[in-house]
């Protein structure tokens, strides 16, 4: 099967600059190793949830004050094992990834993580 013929969902994720630089580390490839009290890792289904915790919370509470929001694509034969969840509104909708799964989602990504929005607090 040709890459191409590969179904993929487009997911985001908020960033701060730590997380970010450890992306490109990785040739935007990958997402990070959660830290030990992050024991979930959190895509996002929409743009504009992402940039809303990017924007309220990234960019008002990381020592940098910024936030960014990311976009990438993953296989969604792999997300098909997990549920979407819903944490507020109905916007709000994200996957939660086990922490020690993380690197079995990273083999899942197709193509690169990009840097779609930045967002600078005061």
């Amino acid at each position: 099967m040709a890459m191409s013929d590969v179904r993929t969902e487009v997911l985001y994720r908020p960033v701060g600059s730590r997380e970010l630089a450890l992306i490109r580390e990785s040739g935007n490839t990958r997402f990070p190793p959660r830290l030990p009290e992050q024991p979930i890792f959190y895509p996002v289904l929409n743009e504009a949830y992402a940039a809303q915790i990017a924007r309220d919370w990234n960019a008002r509470h990381n020592r940098d004050r910024v936030g960014y929001v990311t976009r990438f694509r993953v296989r969604a034969e792999y997300l098909e094992r997990f549920e979407v969840q819903v944490v507020g509104g109905s916007e709000h909708r994200e996957y939660w990834i086990p922490a020690e799964e993380l690197e079995e989602f990273n083999r899942n990504l197709v193509g690169e993580i990009e840097v779609i929005a930045e967002y600078m607090g005061e």
